[in-house]
């Protein structure tokens, strides 16, 4: 990796560290025990910062329950307070009170100073667009996965009537005779362009079809969120969202999705370690596709009331083949933490990533902790295939089982962060972990629920 690459993480991860109050950015990890206990799993990440983003849009305040105390979560409130939005009530409680009241345009040097920290502000641009009739977007953040290229985001504005401007310190977008509503097909299922679609269409004059949009639980939650401020929504088939504009909208009130992808994760978790998590909070129905490879790995699951439970239940775990694919596929996001678990399984497992093209890189740092792990970085050829080959498409190839080591790491980026993580707290011996701030950018207090499944690890100073 090169040491350009290397400092933007490291600031990244700081900057991360620092917004929830982590006392350091590098933690040191005794592994090889078992992890057990219950945890809660509060809102999604993915849900919770676009909500807030929506409340842009309402004439009244809105009240979002179960936010996360995430990094992400941090980054946009003051984004929002940049652009006027009075928030009270904290991530630490779960709940945030948004008033849009007083909306306005943020000072470029402000906006650019949180950029760096987060992909959110390309999803201010319709309600910046429809409350001042325009916005500025700097240079984006986020992890470092992929070139999540923005142009259906801006490609979406355009068909809006928004005219956009390339300039040197980020895009200025403006909108001299409103937006007004528009035939989109998106050349792929793109949660953030379908979320940026959404955001706009619902106060553009006319009518909106989005054909080929993005389906996910989030995106789901996102439509019952602006519905309740007065948007009209409907879900036809074939991924197709029809808006009808309306002319004004309300604020909201609303409990928020919990976060699958935290919950797969500390099943991953549960998995690898040989160990009992139950999620407090955690629903069967947006997990099925999760559940299902989980089963045939080996791992078991109760389906309670409150939460679901995942733990190993002994015997050996088995090989699979996965292919990441949107909504309702195999989420790319799951496959990064399910890799640690497939290290211990007898046999070879194959994972077909089909989403983003860097997000083998983390398997790096566990082969160097002893994992047996190949990546193909032009995909694998040949075998039955669910999921239509792309372009981009790598494939990870994992042999085991294999005994992990402890081992130096930095994290790179959120998911494969956790992975990190899971193969510290897997590994026999001392592992020490750095960037961790990262890792709080989508998982609320992992310190705190790690202690709560009695993980042997402390903060470096």
């Amino acid at each position: 990796m090169n040491t350009l690459l290397q400092d933007a993480q490291k600031l990244d991860a700081q900057k991360a560290a620092a917004h929830v109050g982590l006392v350091s950015d590098t933690i040191i990890v005794n592994g090889g025990r078992p992890l057990r206990g219950r945890i809660d799993v509060r809102g999604a990440k993915n849900l919770v910062t676009k909500a807030m983003v929506a409340s842009l849009l309402g004439d009244t305040k809105s009240v979002l329950r179960d936010v996360p105390d995430i990094s992400d979560v941090h980054v946009v409130s003051r984004l929002l307070e940049i652009h006027g939005v009075e928030i009270t009530g904290s991530p630490e409680s779960g709940i945030l009170v948004l008033d849009p009241a007083n909306v306005a345009i943020a000072q470029s040097a402000e906006i650019d100073a949180l950029s760096g920290s987060s992909r959110i502000p390309i999803l201010f641009c319709g309600p910046l667009l429809h409350r001042l009739g325009h916005a500025f977007i700097p240079d984006l953040g986020g992890c470092r996965i992929g070139d999540r290229p923005i142009d259906f985001h801006l490609d979406a504005l355009r068909a809006f009537g928004a005219v956009v401007e390339k300039l040197p310190s980020g895009i200025n977008i403006t909108a001299p005779n409103g937006l007004k509503g528009a035939n989109i097909e998106l050349p792929y299922p793109s949660v953030g362009a379908t979320e940026q679609v959404l955001l706009t269409g619902v106060r553009a004059q006319g009518i909106t079809e989005l054909k080929n949009a993005a389906i996910e639980p989030e995106i789901m939650d996102l439509i019952a969120v602006l519905q309740k401020m007065g948007a009209i929504i409907s879900i036809e088939p074939n991924r197709v969202i029809l808006i009808e504009g309306v002319d004004e909208l309300k604020g909201y009130d609303h409990r928020a999705l919990f976060d699958r992808n935290e919950a797969a994760s500390w099943a991953s978790a549960a998995l690898a370690t040989k160990g009992d998590i139950f999620c407090v909070g955690a629903k069967q129905q947006e997990m099925m596709t999760f559940l299902n490879v989980f089963r045939k790995i080996g791992g078991a699951f109760d389906i309670e009331e409150d939460g679901i439970r995942f733990y190993h239940p002994g015997g050996d775990l088995k090989p699979v083949v996965i292919e990441t694919d949107v909504h309702p596929g195999f989420m790319t996001d799951w496959q990064q933490p399910l890799i640690v678990a497939l290290t211990q399984a007898v046999g070879t497992s194959i994972v077909h990533e089909t989403v983003y093209e860097n997000r083998f890189g983390f398997t790096e740092a566990l082969v160097d902790m002893g994992a047996n792990i190949e990546v193909h970085k032009d995909g694998l050829e040949g075998g039955y295939r669910r999921v239509p080959r792309r372009a981009l498409e790598q494939a990870a190839v994992i042999t085991g089982p294999t005994k992990l080591h402890g081992g130096d790491i930095e994290v790179p980026d959120l998911r494969g962060g956790f992975s990190h993580l899971i193969a510290a707290l897997t590994a026999d011996g001392r592992s020490r972990v750095s960037n961790v701030g990262l890792i709080s950018r989508g998982y609320g207090d992992f310190a705190g629920k790690l202690e709560k499944l009695g993980a042997d690890f402390s903060f470096e100073a």
